[in-house]
């Protein structure tokens, strides 16, 4: 059946919501746009991180898996395919001018040089805004072998150089070498800018045989994943929670969602990053843990480079896998 989607004209909730993101962004916009002026750079430094090569050896012996780059970045191996999640390599994102991006910095470095990544056979895009959707990252990784899947009415903002370009609306699905990818629906809003609300804003569930991974994107409290079945592992935000948006979920909220899905594993993503309005970045994982309690052996990847796979025995965050 087609997904149905509420209109999404501007309205007072729409003018407030504008208005406290307004209010927010000034609070940090004024110092990253003078970086910006200053330095202008696009490609973030990756450090030198022995702990994150290692992962990376081991996700790609067990060709079964998730290691997490840092905020929505995820690298995927399942069914075979590499899958890369709204990567975003730069150092800065926002807006383009003048060869600079407009925007916050990076708080931490791409814990991995992203040439030693391997080619995505799939990126997924959850949305347009700009910490998800980084048109320089996708002009770096542009190959015709590697297949697009993003969200309604966001093809136009993909970059030259990739062959096959899909757009998915909620419940659609594609199957790509016995891969099956579904679209589901967020609670969030897609526009890139001010006045193009009607672009789409999407989770993906993956699924491989047995292997079920959901990826959720952007999403605040929801009961979108509740019926999807349990999956192996839930990568979900926990950051950029303000009260006044309502459109992340919090870390809280963020478990209840992996309780009710019957996920087996959680992996918490959208933090510690990007500055996007957390009083540190360390207080969402710190929340989560506590609305963990005894069950946080259930997290995995509390920390930029660190990987999961299918055969890694359950430890605490903190405690480093083999």
């Amino acid at each position: 059946m087609p997904a149905t989607h509420r209109r999404q004209g501007l309205n007072a909730s729409h003018l407030r919501r504008l208005y406290e993101a307004t209010r927010s962004g000034l609070r940090r916009y004024p110092r990253a746009l003078a970086g910006s002026l200053r330095d202008g750079a696009a490609d973030a430094s990756a450090q030198h991180n022995p702990h994150a090569q290692r992962a990376l050896e081991r996700l790609l012996a067990a060709d079964d898996g998730a290691m997490w780059l840092g905020h929505a970045s995820l690298l995927l191996r399942i069914g075979g395919l590499t899958v890369l999640t709204d990567p975003v390599f730069s150092d800065r994102i926002g807006p383009r001018l003048a060869g600079r991006t407009l925007g916050i910095q990076r708080l931490a470095p791409m814990p991995i040089d992203p040439d030693r990544l391997p080619r995505p056979d799939v990126i997924l895009l959850s949305h347009a805004h700009f910490d998800h959707l980084d048109t320089p990252t996708l002009r770096r990784l542009a190959s015709p072998d590697t297949t697009i899947v993003t969200a309604r009415a966001t093809r136009g903002l993909i970059p030259d150089g990739f062959r096959h370009v899909v757009e998915l609306d909620w419940s659609r699905e594609l199957r790509i070498r016995g891969v099956r990818l579904t679209a589901l629906r967020t609670e969030h809003w897609g526009a890139r800018a001010a006045l193009d609300r009607h672009r789409g804003h999407n989770a993906y569930l993956i699924e491989a045989g047995e292997r079920r991974t959901l990826f959720g994107g952007d999403t605040a409290l929801t009961d979108a994943f509740d019926r999807i079945g349990p999956v192996d592992i839930a990568a979900l935000g926990i950051g950029a929670y303000e009260s006044w948006d309502h459109r992340h979920a919090t870390p809280e909220q963020a478990w209840t969602m992996f309780e009710r899905m019957r996920a087996r594993r959680l992996m918490p993503m959208h933090h510690a990053t990007f500055d996007l309005g957390e009083p540190h970045a360390g207080e969402p994982m710190e929340r989560l843990l506590a609305a963990a309690k005894d069950r946080s052996t259930d997290l995995v990847c509390p920390n930029i480079g660190d990987a999961w796979t299918h055969h890694d025995p359950r430890t605490p965050p903190g405690e480093a896998q083999p």
